[in-house]
């Protein structure tokens, strides 16, 4: 059959298939070899970079220069000068986490990029006559691009062929309806292609392209518009304006009230200081994030913004379409059922029918899943000719084909939804009605008497047949909801189709609950928001209805994640919370998506909120430790300024405690598997703990290290004391690190006791007791150090449960 390239979507809810195009009938021949050799010679190519990472010069100065690293190295520094190599280990640590941190986001950022090369989208470009298939970066100026259903526009342009296009450009001007494009129209980099087909030259490429110049003003490897990272910020805050005045406090109580060695009041002045920062928060925060990527990509999930690990964990809703999410996009023809009142001659022939579809398959070049059963199931008639096309848009739920039949006989056709297409009385609507009820899919074929265009168009069809197609259901996606509702995350199936038949796949998965025709919705927000609370599956949805729907279940406070693979998803995808697309989804969908499934498997969504809810657990759980450490700090500097004494400890006594009571337990912690759902109020939930641990801790401490001033007497006394201080301090921060380490499994337990056995060891070891100048003399000391340990903990037991029922998160 010969055709005019139709670029028509035939599939009510599916926005088509996002394969490589086939050619389109070659009207212009495109750039030749020689002259694309030539302007890649002058450099008019489109060399932006796909920037899913950062670089690895930004990724070492995000690491590296940090405020609180400034502070650190500048304490580093003066303690080599002033102090022997066991005071100024804090700075090795610093390095070594500093290191850490940039080999985890480099290899996240290898992770990333390599899948970011499997997701690329890869343009159609016809050359020397031929089309192919290259990457965006190797598209020249004045390539004549050819662009179909689901294509994104990847650089500016002026239309040089139009079949019914059709171009979507809310994502530039926020004007929702598309634009219908003729020869010599502009086309802007950043739209994408929701009707139709075409081709247009490239006008613009590189970083003159439109979309170029907006992505320059950002990077996609980004940990900004995270509530984790600004609740971080916020504490680091308030942190660092407790740090000025406690430290010019402690550095002149030291170094002037006190008349002791200059070195030794220096050692003492930085030991606490050095505390007081929280340094490896931010870098644990940043690993923990960097694994999760590498942990997802391993299982073909693009991440394409790392927020999105956290944003997907606070998830309470999601939405589901249909077709690509809970079904594959095979389909096979499963009946054709003719239907008896009208049709016009012919048409009650089964054999003409087939004929019809068999055309109507032939006339569109990218043919979707549905209209690909359809040829599979019908051969094409080759005396027919397609004279013009109406392409499908999900407005319209519809396409059609006019055809010069070989015989003299011309006639037209449309394919599209039963609902839209029949009156509400016409009798087919039962039949179509009962199929759905079975999970199958319907499409009317009716004839158009009056042509493609015109107001009447539906008015005036004549049904001939109804289409009736099997699903496949992928199998894994009844697991997936069952998974979701065991996690208190409520499914919504928004899809274009019926909404009986999306109804009665749902049902069949096991997702119960009430089916609505989105036609009946209303269009308040307030009252779509109370539509959507008590519906479960809507059908007959609009591209439009999809935003509105994820706006009003924002509006009552729901946090929103989208999924779909089609252009009538990209609106709603752009707006939900998260946005998530299948990798064989159209490049538009995968622009806007922050997370792209590569494997199209839906049953990889539970890893990624696992991943989620683990980073952001384990997080708030492991920033309880470090801020304990900064609070007692904070109350230790303080109180030696009330009362002008020595600072109890040496910068190698509180490396050795922060070593084993945060370090190390920390970043173990921080990996390990949580499946708590992410809450909001990070801040509140963490300092509401951290604030009367770090008290208790610190006020305990210091009361043991005033008793210990009393007792001990001689030269040696300060020594003492200061052992007696450090493993009452020890003790309380291992029993803050018991408590936040619950509940206990065999590796939690086994962490605590090991970090406890690591202070015994050097308690009694005699090279280390030197090394950390830790020796406990006498025996009355050390057991009263215990005592007070015990009866702090005791009133950390207390503290902890009324502040959990006193202050609930």
């Amino acid at each position: 059959m010969t055709h005019i390239d139709a670029g028509a979507e035939l599939d009510p809810g599916d926005p088509g298939d996002p394969g490589d195009p086939a050619p389109m009938p070659s009207r212009a021949t495109g750039l030749t070899r020689a002259e694309v050799a030539e302007r890649v010679a002058r450099g008019e190519v489109n060399d932006v970079p796909v920037r899913s990472s950062r670089s690895v010069t930004e990724i070492v100065r995000a690491n590296v220069f940090t405020r609180f690293n400034a502070i650190i190295g500048v304490l580093w520094v003066i303690m080599l000068s002033v102090a022997p190599i066991q005071d100024s280990l804090f700075g090795f640590v610093i390095l070594a986490n500093t290191g850490i941190g940039i080999i985890q986001e480099w290899r996240a950022k290898q992770t990333l990029d390599s899948l970011a090369v499997i997701g690329e989208a890869r343009p159609t470009v016809r050359r020397d006559g031929n089309a192919i298939a290259v990457p965006t970066s190797e598209i020249v100026l004045g390539d004549l691009i050819e662009i179909g259903p689901g294509d994104k526009i990847v650089v500016d342009g002026t239309c040089a062929e139009a079949d019914g296009l059709e171009i979507d450009e809310s994502l530039l001007t926020g004007e929702a309806d598309p634009v219908l494009k003729q020869p010599g129209d502009e086309v802007m980099s950043g739209s994408f292609v929701v009707a139709g087909g075409g081709a247009f030259t490239a006008t613009k490429v590189g970083r003159e392209a439109y979309a170029a110049q907006l992505a320059e003003e950002a990077s996609r490897f980004t940990l900004v518009h995270s509530e984790l990272r600004s609740g971080i910020s916020t504490i680091l805050k308030y942190v660092q304006w407790m740090m000025i005045p406690t430290a010019l406090g402690l550095i002149i109580s030291q170094l002037v009230v006190k008349d002791n060695d200059l070195k030794d009041s220096i050692a003492r002045t930085v030991g606490g200081i050095v505390p007081m920062v929280p340094e490896g928060l931010v870098l644990l925060t940043s690993v923990a994030f960097a694994i999760g990527v590498i942990r997802l990509g391993r299982q073909q999930c693009l991440v394409q913004e790392l927020p999105a690990i956290e944003g997907l964990a606070r998830v309470d809703t999601v939405c589901l379409d249909k077709t690509g999410t809970l079904t594959e996009g095979g389909m096979d023809v499963h009946e054709l059922r003719l239907l008896d009142d009208g049709g016009g001659a012919g048409s009650g022939d089964e054999a003409y029918v087939r004929k019809v579809l068999g055309a109507l398959g032939e006339s569109d070049p990218r043919p979707n899943a549905s209209l690909q059963a359809i040829i599979d199931a019908y051969p094409d008639s080759e005396d027919w000719r397609c004279t013009e096309a109406l392409p499908f848009s999900s407005a319209r739920k519809y396409s059609g084909a006019a055809f010069s039949e070989g015989n003299g006989t011309d006639s037209a056709w449309l394919l599209g939804a039963p609902d839209v297409l029949l009156p509400a009385s016409d009798p087919a609507l039962a039949a179509t009605e009962e199929l759905n009820l079975r999970g199958l899919r319907v499409l009317l074929l009716a004839r158009a008497p009056q042509g493609l265009e015109g107001a009447g168009v539906v008015e005036s069809a004549e049904p001939t047949a109804l289409v009736v197609l099997e699903q496949r259901l992928r199998p894994d996606a009844g697991d997936t909801l069952r998974y979701f509702a065991e996690q208190d995350v409520r499914a919504k199936v928004i899809s274009g189709d019926n909404a009986v038949s999306v109804g009665a796949v749902a049902s069949t998965l096991g997702l119960a609950g009430q089916t609505v025709d989105a036609r009946t919705l209303p269009e308040d927000p307030e009252e779509l928001a109370d539509a959507l609370d008590d519906g479960t599956v809507f059908g007959r949805v609009t591209p439009q209805q999809k935003r509105d729907m994820v706006g009003a279940l924002q509006a009552h406070g729901h946090t929103v994640a989208m999924t779909g693979d089609g252009v009538n998803d990209v609106l709603a995808l752009k707006d939900a919370d998260i946005g998530v697309s299948m990798g064989s989804g159209s490049e538009a969908t995968r622009a806007v998506a922050q997370i792209v499934l590569l494997n199209n498997s839906f049953a990889t969504l539970p890893s990624v909120v696992a991943e989620g809810r683990r980073v952001i657990g384990n997080i708030t759980r492991v920033a309880t430790l470090f801020l304990v450490k900064t609070v007692y700090s904070v109350i230790l500097a303080l109180l030696v300024v009330c009362f002008q004494v020595e600072y109890p400890f040496l910068p190698r006594h509180l490396t050795l405690l922060s070593t084993l009571t945060i370090g190390v337990p920390a970043f173990f912690l921080a990996l390990a598997p949580n499946k708590e759902r992410a809450r909001p109020n990070f801040v509140r939930r963490v300092m509401r703990y951290a604030i009367p641990g770090g008290a208790v801790a610190g006020i305990a401490t210091f009361v043991m290290y005033l008793v210990a001033r009393h007792y001990y007497a001689g030269s040696d006394a300060l020594a003492a004391e200061t052992s007696s201080a450090t493993l009452t301090l020890f003790l309380i921060s291992m029993w803050v690190l018991a408590i936040v380490a619950r509940p206990y499994t065999w590796w939690r337990v086994g962490l605590v006791a090991t970090m406890g056995l690591g202070f015994l060891l050097v308690l009694v070891v005699p090279w280390l007791q030197e090394f950390f100048a830790l020796r406990l003399v006498g025996s009355v000391m050390p057991w009263t150090a215990v005592g007070v340990a015990v009866v702090a903990g005791a009133v950390l037991e207390f503290l902890w449960r009324w502040v959990g029922r006193r202050f609930p998160a």
